[in-house]
């Protein structure tokens, strides 16, 4: 009979993080690591010096996001929205809007509605 482990690194908390699937022991979210990863260029063992978690936390999140994709996508939809929205009224540091705009023109289109896009 074979048993099946599992590797509890990844919780969520209805109190923390909006209840978005995070790290265990940190605030980090899954979608940080996804997003540093694929608009960052960041390799895991890079993510796991910037974030000061280990290599198995980070493959752990990445694992959540592989098994969970449409979910995390549509959680980085959203935020990649929200923080485009605020940078165009002013919010954070608009006068880099047209620097992040461009930079993640090709990157985020898939998470881009075509209102944001516009």
């Amino acid at each position: 009979m074979d048993t099946i482990e599992s590797i509890d690194l990844i919780y969520r908390n209805p109190k923390v993080r909006g209840g978005r699937p995070c790290v265990v022991g940190t605030g980090l979210r899954v979608i940080d690591i996804v997003m540093a990863m694929q608009f960052g260029d960041r390799s895991p063992e890079q993510m796991a010096g910037d974030y000061d978690i280990s290599l198995a936390q980070v493959h752990a999140a990445l694992a959540y996001y592989y098994e969970n994709q449409a979910e995390i996508d549509a959680d980085i939809r959203e935020d990649v929205q929200i923080g485009l929205e605020l940078a165009k009224e002013g919010w954070g540091r608009p006068e880099k809007w047209k620097l992040l705009q461009n930079a993640f023109d090709t990157s985020l289109s898939k998470y881009l509605s075509p209102s944001i896009r516009d």
